[in-house]
């Protein structure tokens, strides 16, 4: 009780001291200010992942990953998708923000490409560059391997799998590894099938790891959904498919 207790209470105050630790990149699409966060050992000449935060946009999870990447021998670059001033401020605003880059999917894979340039910038090996997305990230990393965007592989972290019914699967390149908690409500048999199909129609390598008794955002310790064994693993697999993709 007491070692889970600690446990949490590291988790939860490591994305404000890992923050510490991340330096403000500035870029810009048009007109629209981002802000992303790069790793202290940009510069160097190291295999980069591009991390797609949840729909609230950057946060704790997300550079908690950042500085544990970091540790692993990797820059990581956390993206800003939707841009200064846009950060969601409740669930609905988080919806309508991530809703509208879910359904304008070119404007979502351009973020992320801009993303994508400046983890080179900041010393990423170009051949040597895969994404992680977490949630609406998932999506996210998902949308970065049907726009063929230059990288190696993807990871979507209980990730929004479906599309549009209207849109039309083609060839995937990047190697794509899906962390799909079972009881996820927000996944629908039929979008887990369609990804399937699509994966296969696009003659992906690709993987789906199901995670037992974990709901929708399993790996967040800030969420009631946290699944403190799942999300372990999750990560450890998460650590496997880089090194296998990267090193």
């Amino acid at each position: 009780m007491i070692r889970s207790i600690l446990l949490a209470g590291i988790l939860l105050t490591s994305g404000t001291f890992f923050s510490q630790k991340l330096k403000t990149v500035t870029y810009q699409d048009g007109s629209q200010k981002l802000n992303g966060l790069v790793t202290s050992n940009a510069g160097k000449k190291l295999p980069g992942v591009l991390i797609l935060p949840a729909w609230k946009g950057i946060d704790d999870e997300a550079k908690t990953a950042a500085a544990e990447l970091e540790k692993d021998g990797y820059i990581a670059f956390i993206a800003d998708i939707y841009g200064e001033g846009n950060i969601p401020t409740s669930m609905d605003t988080a919806a309508r923000y991530s809703g509208h880059y879910k359904k304008n999917y070119e404007a979502y894979q351009k973020r992320i490409s801009l993303a994508l340039e400046e983890l080179k910038k900041n010393g990423a090996i170009a051949n040597k560059i895969a994404v992680i997305g977490y949630c609406f990230g998932g999506t996210g990393a998902l949308e970065t391997a049907r726009g063929n965007l230059p990288v190696v592989g993807v990871v979507s972290i209980h990730g929004s799998i479906g599309k549009a019914q209207e849109r039309k699967n083609g060839p995937i390149a990047a190697k794509i590894l899906v962390e799909n908690p079972a009881d996820d409500k927000s996944v629908s048999p039929e979008d887990y099938n369609n990804l399937i199909k699509e994966m296969n129609e696009g003659n992906a390598d690709w993987q789906i790891i199901t995670y037992a008794h974990s709901k929708h955002t399993f790996t967040d310790p800030k969420s009631p959904d946290y699944n403190e064994v799942m999300a372990k693993r999750a990560w450890n697999h998460t650590l496997m498919f880089l090194k296998e993709i990267l090193k």
